[in-house]
């Protein structure tokens, strides 16, 4: 009876440990587009003060830019007194460094390679910003979507190409969370053997696809459906099966976006 009273109080602990560590978390600087999302869907974009020019969802809510693609403004991101800055693995190491030395709480997030990634990294940020049970809330709902959506999807024992990039044309490779789309979809990736995404229009010509799935990627987007649709031999085409996406969307891992980019695609093949 001790030793359980002893586990109730670590636990009660460890919660208030946890929950006092995000109460203390007043001002957030994201670098990376992602999880800027995932901070207005944990619901505290009010401490957000800072975001890169890609965050499209915090330029809109007018919060100060001090990144874009390549280049991190330390003056500035500095002078917001962040109480946490979060960033991916594709911030420069001498940056992450540069803010750490400014005495600034620097949480670097590796990149994501499945669907259970997206979810691990949703919890950590959850529990860093104090909102873990709304988190678990979160990750448990889009967990259960995405099951009811594999029992819908008529789309098993195809093979779909999914091009992500048109120059050079670019393929979702199976050690990335994209690839969970067709996955789940019991469908099988044409290039799964790949290691590297560059392929060429031709190899994908030989493979004949049953699905073609273009992220949008602007304009673009709409032309490859074009330029694919103009090879009637493909077995894609005569069924119909050339689908664009929206890039916001499919390219940005969080557990929300990740569930509604599966849906989207279930509800496009379901109109076969």
């Amino acid at each position: 009876m001790r030793n359980l009273s002893r586990i109730l109080i670590v636990f009660v602990f460890v919660g208030l440990q946890t929950s006092l560590l995000g109460a203390g978390i007043q001002r957030i600087v994201s670098l990376a587009p992602s999880l800027t999302m995932n901070i207005y869907y944990l619901g505290v974009q009010s401490k957000l003060v800072g975001c890169t020019s890609y965050c499209d969802i915090a330029k809109n809510d007018h919060k100060q830019i001090v990144a874009n693609a390549v280049k991190v403004n330390l003056e500035k991101v500095v002078s917001l007194k962040p109480d946490l800055v979060v960033t991916t693995e594709l911030t420069d190491p001498e940056t992450i460094n540069s803010l750490r030395k400014f005495g600034l709480k620097v949480e670097v997030f590796k990149g994501v390679k499945s669907f259970d990634d997206i979810c691990v990294q949703f919890m950590r940020l959850g529990k860093l910003v104090g909102k873990e049970q709304k988190a678990t809330e979160m990750i448990n709902t889009s967990k259960q979507q995405v099951e009811s959506l594999k029992k819908k999807v008529h789309a098993k024992g195809s093979r779909v190409f999914f091009q992500i990039g048109s120059d050079p044309l670019f393929t979702v490779l199976t050690n990335t969370y994209m690839n969970d789309f067709i996955l789940f979809a019991g469908a099988t990736n044409i290039f799964a053997e790949l290691s590297r995404g560059t392929v060429t229009r031709e190899a994908v010509l030989a493979r004949d696809p049953d699905i073609i799935i273009v992220v949008s990627m602007g304009i673009a987007g709409q032309e490859e459906k074009k330029t694919w649709e103009s090879y009637k031999q493909l077995k894609a085409v005569k069924k119909k099966q050339v689908f664009v996406i929206d890039s916001e969307l499919a390219c940005t891992p969080t557990p929300v976006s990740f569930v509604k980019t599966f849906e989207t695609l279930v509800k496009l093949i379901d109109k076969l």
